[in-house]
């Protein structure tokens, strides 16, 4: 036992180890039904009548992740295999499977694929993907309360700058004034900010925005929403500026802007269900049309 798995670990880290990183792509997973292999094609794994060679491992190549050990990922799929032909032959030993009832099923499965793959053929290459600005209106009017809201959005600016910057001060000034200061502040922003948010037609998730600052923890966001449209805290090293141009609260409506990529989805899965409807309709009426079926009484 011990000589047949050191032989099995040296399949895995020589011939399966250099094939996987070759970058072959080919069969997959086999049986042992096929002929005309390679002389150097190794046997890696056997249940059974069922066996399992090095190039039936060679689409691997394709599934491992940068970093990941090929050796292990291969070592990781024979032991599936084996555990897989185990459960098949044990399932094959059950007398209540019924072998007639199990092929019909395989069958309708095949079938339902193959109409699974068509429709999506038909569906990528006729389906409208432009969604114009009036249809996600229209939906949005008709379907508002389906949109309500689980979190705290808002449209806010958003500055971390150092905290011993002579800037601070001057962004304070400018983002407390009543005049537009848009361009300085981005200028200011650009220049000396570690980071900020200055996309005043955006809404995003309240809770994003104050993420990694010192409000990230503060007990009740709304009455702090509420309380006033301007924040400067603070941590050791930085300076976190927020000024809250509007916001929506939980259990409200959002507006449109914030929905608007979600509708445009619902809009374009609703015309690939319909167009998958209308092709199964166009199929039935010609054939009909040419009498290309019966149905005997």
């Amino acid at each position: 036992m011990k000589k047949k798995k050191n032989v099995y670990l040296r399949l895995l880290k020589s011939k399966v180890y250099l094939l996987i990183l070759a970058g072959a792509l080919s069969s997959c997973e086999n049986t042992g039904k096929r002929i005309g292999r390679d002389a150097d094609d190794r046997l890696v794994a056997s249940v059974g009548s069922q066996r399992l060679f090095s190039s039936d491992l060679e689409f691997l190549s394709a599934k491992i992740t940068p970093g990941e050990d090929s050796a292990k990922f291969a070592e990781r799929y024979v032991q599936n295999w084996i555990r897989k032909q185990l459960m098949v032959q044990q399932a094959e030993k059950n007398k209540s499977i019924d072998p007639a009832e199990l092929e019909r099923k395989l069958l309708d499965y095949k079938y339902a694929l193959m109409v699974y793959e068509y429709e999506k053929d038909y569906v990528d290459q006729n389906l409208d993907k432009d969604v114009p600005y009036e249809e996600i209106s229209a939906y949005y009017n008709q379907n508002r309360e389906n949109f309500i809201l689980k979190e705290i959005i808002s449209r806010v600016n958003f500055f971390k700058l150092e905290k011993q910057l002579p800037q601070n001060k001057d962004l304070e000034r400018l983002l407390k004034s009543n005049r537009d200061n848009s361009k300085e502040i981005r200028e200011l922003a650009q220049r000396y900010a570690s980071n900020f948010f200055l996309e005043d037609s955006t809404w995003v998730k309240f809770d994003e925005v104050t993420q990694n600052t010192p409000l990230a923890g503060h007990p009740n966001k709304v009455q702090l929403l509420k309380s006033n449209d301007f924040y400067k805290v603070e941590d050791e090293e930085f300076a976190y500026y927020f000024k809250i141009l509007e916001f929506k609260l939980a259990d409200q409506v959002p507006p449109m802007d914030f929905v608007r990529d979600e509708i445009a989805k619902i809009i374009l899965n609703k015309r690939k269900v319909s167009l998958a409807d209308q092709l199964h309709k166009d199929i039935y009426s010609r054939a009909l049309e040419k009498n290309e079926f019966t149905i005997h009484d």
